[in-house]
């Protein structure tokens, strides 16, 4: 993305963070590989895709994010997004003050159809509306949803050393590259035999099995949106839909196909 382009969206969240109201609202589209740098907010953040999947990259973690889940950013978290399709994005800034009891930390949580119409109602209220009135009684209810909200694990950990997350990252650009160990060494600046012992310290995890995480939350995001199980299988870098549908079913509890299914079934 060009400045020019990131211009208007900037003027409008600026607006946003400003806003004497607990919640402001903005509704944006995305082409598919757009990303917005690395940055945070003096508000906490609520990145809701109506369409769409996008990947949320922060210190902690990385997320990935579909139409039936969002994902909440704590006020002043450094975070990255990258859109994995065009994305119609609807964003809800949130004074901290306001938001005692919510998650400290970022994670991803299903979002309940009562929660997804509020989302979209609240990206179209007045800067200045009335807290007295119907709007005030829609972000009143938009706390209580939020309260509720249930954690779910699209989620991969990020490393503290700098030289793995920037690995890590690499990986996330592109969950399908193979890229063997020596070469994933060279990029973090270590040795081979460096790189797997210093990840599987701080990590708890080998690197593979993290690699393979990342995999199938890419998996899973693209399943979500009713591609075809043999395309999303390739395209995350499994050499044939039969590896990818065994190595989801242990991590899930079900095929690909069934999953395509619950998705269809929640539109």
């Amino acid at each position: 993305m060009t400045q020019s382009s990131h211009t208007p969206r900037i003027r409008r969240s600026i607006l946003c963070q400003r806003t004497a109201r607990p919640i402001a609202g903005m509704s944006d589209e995305y082409p598919v590989g757009s990303v917005d740098p690395s940055h945070r907010h003096p508000r906490a953040q609520l990145l809701y895709a109506i369409t769409g999947v996008m990947s949320v990259i922060t210190q902690v973690g990385a997320f990935v994010v579909h139409p039936h889940t969002a994902v909440w950013i704590p006020a002043g978290a450094e975070h990255e997004v990258r859109f994995c399709s065009p994305t119609s994005l609807r964003t809800l800034y949130i004074d901290p003050s306001s938001s005692a009891g919510l998650p400290e930390r970022c994670c991803v949580f299903e979002v309940s159809e009562l929660l997804r119409a509020l989302i979209v109602e609240a990206t179209q209220l007045p800067a200045d509306y009335d807290m007295a009135a119907r709007e005030g009684r829609i972000v009143a209810l938009i706390f209580d949803e939020l309260a509720r909200m249930r954690s779910t694990p699209l989620d991969a950990p990020m490393p503290r050393d700098e030289r793995l997350a920037r690995m890590c990252r690499a990986l996330l650009r592109d969950p399908a590259q193979e890229g063997c160990l020596d070469q994933l060494a060279q990029v973090a600046g270590m040795s081979r035999r460096t790189l797997t012992r210093r990840f599987r310290h701080e990590m708890g995890m080998t690197f593979s099995a993290w690699h393979q995480q990342v995999r199938l939350l890419e998996a899973l995001a693209r399943l979500s949106t009713g591609a075809p199980v043999t395309r999303v299988a390739l395209d995350v870098g499994y050499r044939s839909p039969s590896a990818f549908t065994a190595v989801f079913r242990r991590a899930f509890g079900a095929t690909p196909s069934e999953q395509v299914a619950a998705a269809r079934s929640q539109k």
